[in-house]
């Protein structure tokens, strides 16, 4: 006898099987000048030894402790594909919050952050991080705090553009808008948001007509959909919805799809600190500028998990 989930593996298996051979047909045409492939990854949320929990629950307790190996999983597995995978986006909680509140105390010790980026330096393609929640502490710490630690360990800035062949994916920082400002009438964490500035930058990059990935760790759901007198994120995607392809986020640690509901079809990714399959392998095809979601069959839709995206030679 075989339990429901025992039976979905082995469904989810066979059509790994199948996907994988169309993916290895289609790197058999070699059309490197009309493909490319990346993969997306999210809220890793990494710890270190100085790591004092627990968690709100015995779930994500749990999982906290699984973080370091089922991120390396990931990225072993990333590593390995044909046709290489030529980038990957990382959508926020790099790592789990702040062990201190000290700025020199993450040179004297090596913290997660260290540990996260020993993770993501074992990539064999350029990896490109976003800002997350946990990437922040913004009720001890001020995000310029974030800001510089960020710059000094990872030469990062709290948002920016990766432009590669025809493409323009742009990583987004929902924790700079008023609803994270600490001094604020409108702080509320549990909300993103842009800021002015940010916002009239994302549209500049829009106007320039590319086609568009857009990243943000926070669901558009929990995002304020206006921010200045009907300014914000919300109207900018259904204004630009023909230039912008997807936008993906995380932080709910489960698959969600939704669809068209915002503008451009948006999706909701698991997180790897719960399941080491917890990627998506996208095929970017630069001719009619469209995007494949390569391993979609095997997600658990509106769980932590998704099927094992087996490699094997081609048939």
């Amino acid at each position: 006898m075989m339990n429901r989930r025992q039976f979905g593996s082995l469904t989810l298996g066979s059509l790994a099987a199948l996907s994988t051979r169309e993916l290895w047909a289609r790197e058999a045409q070699k059309d490197s000048d009309r493909y490319f492939y990346f993969a997306i990854i999210a809220d890793p949320h990494i710890i270190d030894n100085f790591y004092d929990g627990p968690e709100g629950n015995a779930e994500d307790t749990e999982s906290i402790f699984h973080t370091t190996e089922r991120l390396v999983s990931a990225r072993d597995f990333i590593n390995g594909l044909q046709p290489a995978v030529e980038k990957v986006f990382l959508v926020g909680d790099y790592f789990h919050n702040y062990p201190s509140t000290d700025y020199d105390f993450y040179f004297q010790n090596k913290t997660r952050l260290d540990r996260a980026k020993e993770i993501t330096d074992g990539f064999k393609m350029p990896v490109y991080i976003g800002f997350g929640n946990h990437d922040y502490d913004v009720h001890r710490l001020p995000r310029e705090f974030s800001h510089r630690l960020f710059a000094a360990k990872f030469n990062l800035k709290p948002y920016y553009t990766v432009e590669y062949k025809e493409w323009k994916l742009i990583h987004l920082n929902n924790q700079l808008g008023n609803t994270w400002n600490s001094s604020s009438s409108d702080f509320d964490p549990d909300i993103g948001s842009f800021g002015e500035l940010q916002l009239n930058w994302l549209e500049a990059e829009l106007h320039k007509g590319k086609p568009t990935i857009v990243f943000t760790h926070y669901p558009l759901w929990d995002c304020i959909p206006t921010e200045v007198s009907g300014y914000g994120l919300h109207p900018l995607l259904r204004k630009y919805r023909d230039t912008i392809r997807l936008v993906i986020a995380g932080h709910w640690h489960k698959w969600i799809d939704f669809a068209h509901t915002f503008g451009p079809q948006h999706y909701v990714m698991a997180a790897t600190s719960y399941d080491p399959n917890a990627y998506m392998l996208m095929e970017a095809d630069n001719q009619t500028q469209t995007i494949r979601f390569l391993n979609a069959s095997l997600v658990e839709w509106s769980t932590h998990f998704s099927g094992p995206y087996v490699r094997q030679s081609p048939v």
